[in-house]
């Protein structure tokens, strides 16, 4: 259905237009200089674009146009050019987002709040729906709220854009206890997303042998040295199962076969050597 536009463009009187109740960002001020420059460029050019307004009882309502607006009242006008329109409280939130977006005057948290306040806090539909009213990805909103779930510390550190999102977002359902660990990696090394991968996995590794050497506590020491033997093993394994894969994605199929060959022959041998370290792990002592 085509859209058609039956707001009024109008001079309304300033002190009869309040905030929106609705406010995507809790604060609207930019730096010094920003306001200071849109305040020049209005005093010069006059208003090139409207506010939109939607009428509620007892006067207006800003849905676009916070910073215009207060920049016209920084210049003391009585009375500011206008586009009204007739919106739901729904209608008015999407505008306001959609235009914070497109502006990206937002950083990723505020975004991800945004988001979990029209999801969760309003109940207006939920992630495809959003996704479709502001042009983004059912990925990018669903990503973004994931944010949420970082304690305030990791959360401003994306904000200072000291994290990018893609960073961020690998972190998430990393265990609380080594999220400063892997974000104090990533910042001073400024990791790729398959760089921190690798360090999750490494840290799966390093709990994982941390959960042997307890374990061990009341056994012998041997025992605990044969399964960690065995352990080890198998993490070779994966780790040439994962640069066979590699070949098969990265390697010319002419060029394939001479390599492929070599590491099955390394598999086969690691596969002889985890045979060994179990025969050897369930050995009674003394046998």
């Amino acid at each position: 259905m085509e859209f058609v536009d039956s707001s009024v463009v109008e001079q309304i009187e300033m002190k009869m237009i309040r905030p929106s109740q609705f406010a995507i960002r809790d604060k609207f001020q930019r730096s010094h200089l920003d306001c200071e420059t849109l305040v020049n460029s209005i005093r010069e050019h006059g208003l090139l674009q409207p506010i939109l307004i939607r009428p509620l009882e007892h006067g207006f309502e800003i849905v676009a146009g916070h910073r215009r607006f207060q920049a016209c009242r920084t210049l003391r006008w009585r009375f500011i050019p206008c586009k009204i329109r007739e919106l739901s409280d729904k209608q008015a939130y999407e505008i306001q987002l959609t235009e914070n977006i497109q502006r990206k005057s937002m950083d990723p948290i505020e975004e991800a709040e945004a988001f979990r306040r029209y999801i969760i806090d309003f109940g207006w539909g939920g992630v495809s729906e959003l996704a479709r009213k502001i042009g983004k990805s059912e990925e990018y909103v669903s990503h973004h709220m994931q944010l949420l779930k970082l304690p305030d510390e990791i959360k401003h550190k994306i904000m200072d854009n000291s994290l990018k999102v893609s960073q961020a977002i690998e972190i998430v359902q990393v265990p609380h206890d080594k999220q400063q660990r892997i974000v104090s990696e990533v910042v001073n090394n400024n990791l790729t997303v398959r760089q921190i991968r690798e360090l999750k996995m490494a840290l799966k590794e390093e709990e994982t042998f941390n959960k042997i050497i307890a374990s061990a506590n009341d056994e012998s020491r041997s025992s605990a040295i044969a399964k960690k033997a065995s352990l080890t093993l198998k993490i070779t394994l994966a780790r040439v199962d994962n640069l066979i894969n590699e070949v098969h994605t990265t390697i010319e199929p002419d060029q394939r076969a001479e390599i492929i060959n070599f590491l099955m022959g390394i598999r086969l041998k690691i596969h002889s050597l985890i045979d060994e370290s179990i025969r050897f792990k369930n050995k009674k002592p003394g046998s």
